[in-house]
């Protein structure tokens, strides 16, 4: 009786998970149409690489920075809200507004202004996305304490985030089709508003609908100003703590080669499509630019999430893991034959391989963080969901932002350029090259560092059952 009841408290009902859901559709649509309108400012507002490259590499790094203060602030937040939900909302409003804003760019007040103007208001952007994503994402941490049920909720989760990357790659075909808009620049404007005010709703729904108990009480340190201050100490003092797991830097450290090495190329298939397949020839690449991610998120939302959930429960998380990045490193192999002038269908083979890679990263590696927090919590008495997501992210942000240095120095390297309808055929071969060869490594690193991961089934049911000894002890 006592182990059905256990059970019973360890089920978190679908509507949760639905709404917890939700506020990751405003996470992943955020940065998956900024991925899209990023390309208009090299393609239609005249930036060079090297802006292009700074303009992904700063605000990111200025994210990763304060990520962990956030983290430290949540996790110390006393209210009848409990630590995370009032931040979760205000973010989604700052988020919302400051994405309307930073695209209201017009090319005749040139590229510099344009840059500047742009630069200031994406770190207003990603203050928002810091505020809102650490408490979110503790909150998922602390959904349920069972070994599955955090892999289903965080499949739920990445299954309706994945809907930004299938509605996303369409605003190409809006955005240079002149029926709809007079041009790209003109549509990222007023897209801008529509993207920005939806995604704030979804964002808020985390904290209108997933209830917190009150903190009021809780033994925490005080928000003070000086505490905050003297909080990063304690900051510092979680790094380094949160780095003597073992487990913890695996997750960290594979995810960083996974997604950054993803991301250092994510937006090359767009120029190769169009300069490799089409020629240059933006009209007559048509809608194919958008059914590479849209059918590409398609399969990772109706095919991939599935079927990683399922071999997680049969073969466990890292097993399942490391056989997704295996097959992804397929797709990446398939895409440099596939991608034929004059047969742009043919790539489509290639999708399904390709999409294991981060299809499968984010809903097994914030389930295993989950497990990492319980050992965590054993080995210190402390539980840190703000913390460690908070770490966690960190890795990834600081990441994407080298992968936005990276892909902006790779463009320059190779020798493309905007400006010219045609491109040397070195700069498109290079880009192609890069595009096939980065994100193998990375993964190859991922699974290296992942082999030897602990953290199974049984040492999760271990760890949790310890936890209960203590806490009816004390």
């Amino acid at each position: 009786m006592a182990h059905d009841k256990s059970v019973q408290v360890n089920k978190v009902p679908f509507g949760q998970k639905v709404a917890f859901g939700m506020g990751m559709l405003a996470n992943q649509m955020f940065p998956a149409v900024l991925s899209i309108f990023m390309v208009v400012l090299v393609q239609d507002l005249g930036f060079p690489g090297w802006m292009w490259g700074i303009l992904f590499f700063v605000p990111r790094v200025f994210d990763s920075l304060t990520d962990p203060i956030m983290g430290f602030i949540s996790d110390n937040t006393k209210s009848r809200w409990g630590r995370r939900r009032q931040y979760v909302f205000i973010g989604a409003i700052i988020l919302g507004i400051s994405f309307v804003a930073m695209w209201q760019l017009y090319r005749q007040n040139g590229v510099d202004y344009n840059f500047i103007y742009f630069l200031i208001l994406s770190l207003v952007f990603y203050l928002g996305l810091t505020i809102f994503s650490v408490p979110y994402v503790a909150m998922g941490y602390e959904m349920s304490t069972d070994f599955h049920e955090r892999t289903s909720i965080m499949a739920v989760a990445q299954w309706i985030g994945q809907w930004a990357w299938v509605v996303a790659p369409w605003f190409w075909v809006f955005m240079y089709d002149q029926t709809w808009f007079a041009s790209a620049e003109i549509a990222t404007r007023e897209l801008a508003i529509w993207v920005g005010i939806v995604c704030m709703l979804f964002a808020m729904v985390p904290a209108i609908f997933l209830k917190s108990k009150s903190t009021v009480n809780e033994d925490y340190v005080p928000l003070t100003i000086k505490n905050v201050g003297g909080g990063l100490r304690e900051i510092l003092k979680g790094f380094i703590e949160a780095f003597k797991s073992k487990p913890f830097v695996k997750l960290c450290v594979s995810t960083f080669f996974i997604f950054n090495a993803f991301n250092t190329i994510a937006a090359f298939s767009f120029f190769i499509i169009v300069y490799y397949l089409f020629n240059g020839d933006t009209g007559a690449a048509g809608i194919w630019p958008t059914l590479f991610g849209s059918i590409a998120s398609l399969v990772t939302t109706f095919l991939v999430i599935p079927i990683v959930a399922r071999m997680s429960k049969i073969m466990g998380k890292k097993k399942a893991f490391i056989l997704s990045q295996g097959i992804s490193i397929i797709g990446y192999i398939m895409l440099w034959f596939l991608f034929i002038p004059g047969k742009p269908y043919m790539f489509i083979y290639a999708l399904p391989f390709f999409s294991f890679g981060i299809g499968s990263l984010f809903t097994l590696m914030m389930s295993m963080t989950a497990d990492v927090i319980d050992l965590d919590e054993l080995n210190t008495g402390k539980r840190r969901e703000g913390i460690f997501g908070a770490i966690y992210w960190w890795m990834v942000k600081f990441g994407f932002a080298i992968a936005g240095l990276a892909s902006g120095a790779i463009m320059s390297a190779v020798g493309f350029d905007a400006d010219l309808t045609i491109q040397p055929e070195d700069a498109i071969t290079g880009l192609r090259a890069f595009y096939t060869g980065i994100p193998i490594a990375g993964t190859l690193i991922a699974i290296i560092v992942m082999r030897n991961y602990d953290v199974t089934e049984e040492r999760a049911n271990e760890i949790r059952a310890a936890l209960v000894k203590r806490k009816e002890e004390s």
